[in-house]
């Protein structure tokens, strides 16, 4: 069963700029999501990204997937 994200839980997600390890290497769990999403997206998915930036551009890839279209 999947769940859509409920304003309440958007609220208590906080922003990537805020993390207190947001400056940090992307982790490698971003790293595989962020290939997989730009696979999909024919774009590139750079490597060098912090945890914040893999976020932010996890978020923006998740848009625009064709894999994830009308969730």
């Amino acid at each position: 069963m999947t769940t859509k994200p409920t304003d309440q839980n958007q609220a208590l997600q906080k922003d990537p700029d805020e993390w207190k390890t947001g400056d940090e290497p992307m982790t490698a769990a971003q790293r595989s999501y962020l290939e997989t999403l730009a696979q999909d997206t024919g774009e590139d998915a750079p490597h060098d990204l912090t945890k914040a930036e893999a976020s932010k551009r996890i978020d923006e890839l998740r848009q625009r997937s064709p894999r994830l279209e009308g969730e």
